[in-house]
Formats: structure tokens, C-alpha cells, sequence
């Protein structure tokens, strides 16, 4: 099991939908963020991608230097740059960060925000160019290591003779992740990535798409690992819990709501019309109404685009609930919280424990140097309990 965090370069904040407990998002309040996810054990962080973001690879080289094992997963968008451009990039990120690179697949699923960015190509031709884009990418990379050229002559994209002369570290390229919900992504991913991630759906709904993606896989000759994106809300007490979900969205008014909706449902993204299901398009505002699953709330996406959903609860029915997916076939798990500093340090402190053995021993208090607590009486240091 892998648990990787969240760089949230798009803004952060104690509460959604407005400017009260927000963050001023430096390049020091990102490095906080990076650095604490590397030093408690998370394997790796996702810098999230679009014109409301950062730009990710910029931020991604920005803490190399400041981290030690974390993984980079970042963004490659088909239509923004070419193949071989962004095998360049990948090649000298993973051989700078030593081997750290992800990445991650980006189609795009807002018609508005690809045409501002130049792409005018409806969903399905989408998926056509992305599919020839990381088979591009692929080969280019895979290629550098024997020094051997690559062409391709597809419907969207050519290459004569693409060659990169400096291969990554990781071989034949880093990992490619990919997420989508509609026919067309569940195509590319079973013929053409290492991992799917999906969002946060209800169990149930998650099996339908791991056991789709793995026939399509099979069809190929193929086997896909499988990924999940969540937020995560845990607290002491299960009331503890609730009560800081409430808070996140205590500020959320229907104007924003009705804003927010308003985007979403102009977005030809199957996904992105799934999470809105979810709560019925900001209709649903109670906790009743938005716990879609046992301690799956749908709250966040009333107002935040693409992963809404968040397990809420104490630790040990958190672990039990990522312990329900992990079954399904999941393996890696893409959490965030608000504000994501304090929270990369809660779910690890509070979480971590209880997840299997790989994981725990990942723990920053899993070495000898602590950690132990304020020393008591300048005595002697406590100890966790034996109960």
C-alpha cells in the first residue's frame, strides 16, 4: 500500500468557499507542505494541474532539493505540449530528483478552459490524441536507454526520428498514472498505464470500474494496478470528525454553490459529472444526505472540482474504510486535507499506526529518535499506552 499527499497549488484554506482562513500560497508554504510529507513517510505527493493551478512542473522542481525520497507525480497534458518535449522533461526531472518522477496522464475535461489554452477538440478526439501522445512518450523514453530513434505517424500527432539523448533514471520511463471514468478512458488506461486512479466513489461503484479496466487490460496481454483520490477528515472521536466536515463548509453559501455547479455542468468530463451525482448537483447539503457510503461524505465537491468526496471518521474506521478499498484491488492512495500542512501531520499521526506493517514502518516515529512527547516533570518521557 502506497499513501501519497496533496501540493495544493491551487489555494488552500481552513473552510471552502471563501477568503476567511486562507493560506497565502508561497513557495515556502508549498515547501512546508512537501517537506512534511517526506520526513513522516508518505510516498509521494500529487501536484495538481490546470489554469487554476501553479504550474506543476515548475513547483515540482522547486523541491527537489528540499526533499529526500518523495515522489513527484505531475502532469502531462496532450495538446499543450508535444510528446517529445515532455519526454525531455520527464528524462531530466527523474534524473535530477534520482529517480522520483510519476506521471500523471491529464486529458482535460473543461471544453472552456482547453479552448482559452488553444485545444479545440471535442471528448472523444481527446482521448484519441492523448492515447498517441503517451504511446510517443513511451517509446521515446523506453528508446533512450539503447539510444535508438522512434517515428510514428498517427491521425493527430507524428514524430520522424524522435530521440532523446539523456534517458531517465527509471526504467523504460517512470510510471504513467492515469484517471477517467468514461469508455474511452477505461480504453487508454488497459492498453497504456501502469496505474488508474479513480475518485472517490462508493465501494461498490469503485469495483465496477477496477473490474472493467482489468478486462480491458487482460484483452492486451496487460495488468494495471489501481489507485484511489480522496480527502480525508479524521479526529479523535467520530463526532470529532463530523463536526470538523460541518466546519469545512460552514461558510458555503448557495450562491457560491449555484456558482460552482454552474462550471461543472458545462464540463464534458464523465467523472466530473459523477461527483456531481454525488450530491445532486448542490442540492444535498445535510450530513445525511451527503454521506453517500458509510463515512464517504460528498460534501467537499459542492464547491471544489474533480475529487469531492472525503472518508470522515476516527482513526481506526478511516484505516478500516482504506482497508475496504485496498481489498477491492487499490493500492495506492492520493489523500489531502484542509489545511493540508496540519492535516498531512494528523492523518499520519492519527492513521498511519493502524494501516499494514509496509506502511507503518514508514512512520517518521518508527525509528529510535522518537517520537516520544514533551518529556514530563523533565524526568522522565511518556509512553504510549498498552491498552
Amino acid at each position: 500500500m502506497q499513501i501519497f499527499w496533496f501540493i495544493p497549488t491551487h489555494g488552500d484554506s481552513r473552510y471552502l468557499g471563501t477568503a476567511k482562513g486562507a493560506r497565502q500560497l508561497s513557495h515556502d508554504y508549498l515547501q512546508q507542505v512537501a517537506v512534511a510529507a517526506d520526513s513522516l513517510g508518505y510516498e509521494g505527493v500529487l501536484i495538481p494541474t490546470g489554469r487554476s493551478c501553479e504550474d506543476p512542473w515548475v513547483v515540482a522542481s522547486s523541491l527537489i532539493a528540499v526533499t529526500k525520497k518523495l515522489k513527484f507525480l505531475v502532469a502531462v497534458r496532450p495538446g499543450l505540449h508535444q510528446p517529445a518535449l515532455a519526454a525531455r522533461m520527464a528524462a531530466t526531472f527523474d534524473r535530477l530528483s534520482g529517480g522520483r518522477l510519476l506521471i500523471n496522464l491529464v486529458t482535460g475535461g473543461d471544453q472552456t478552459e482547453l479552448e482559452g489554452d488553444g485545444v479545440f477538440l471535442d471528448h472523444a478526439t481527446r482521448y484519441e490524441q492523448s492515447a498517441e501522445f503517451i504511446r510517443i512518450w513511451r517509446e521515446i523514453l523506453a528508446r533512450s536507454h539503447s539510444g535508438e530513434s522512434f517515428d510514428y505517424d498517427g491521425q493527430h500527432l507524428s514524430v520522424k526520428g524522435a530521440k532523446l539523448l539523456f534517458p531517465p533514471l527509471q526504467q523504460p520511463h517512470p510510471p504513467v498514472y492515469f484517471g477517467g471514468s468514461s469508455d474511452a478512458a477505461h480504453d487508454l488506461a488497459a492498453e497504456q498505464v501502469e496505474t488508474y486512479l479513480t475518485w472517490g466513489e462508493p465501494p461498490a461503484e469503485v469495483a465496477k470500474k477496477v473490474a472493467d479496466v482489468r478486462a480491458r487490460a487482460a484483452k492486451h496481454g496487460r495488468t494495471v494496478k489501481f489507485g484511489i483520490r480522496l480527502h480525508v477528515i479524521v479526529r479523535e472521536t467520530e463526532d470529532q470528525a463530523w463536526a470538523a466536515a460541518e466546519e469545512l463548509i460552514s461558510h458555503v453559501d448557495d450562491a457560491t454553490v449555484a456558482r460552482a455547479q454552474a462550471v461543472f455542468s458545462r464540463m464534458d468530463s464523465e467523472g466530473q459529472r459523477r461527483m456531481a451525482q454525488l450530491h445532486a448537483g448542490g442540492v444535498k447539503r445535510s450530513r445525511a444526505d451527503l454521506e453517500i457510503s458509510p463515512n464517504l461524505w460528498a460534501g467537499v465537491g459542492l464547491v471544489r472540482g474533480g475529487a469531492g468526496t472525503a472518508l470522515v471518521g476516527d482513526p481506526e474506521t478511516v484505516a478500516a474504510r482504506i482497508e475496504e478499498y485496498a481489498a477491492l484491488g487499490l493500492d495506492t492512495f492520493v489523500l489531502s486535507g484542509y489545511p493540508h500542512l496540519e492535516e498531512a501531520y494528523r492523518f499520519a499521526e492519527l492513521v498511519f499506526p493502524l494501516l499494514p506493517v509496509d506502511v507503518r514502518e514508514k512512520l517518521a516515529g518508527g525509528n529510535p529518535l522518537g517520537p516520544f512527547g514533551e518529556t514530563v516533570a523533565n524526568d522522565f518521557v511518556p509512553r504510549a499506552s498498552q491498552s
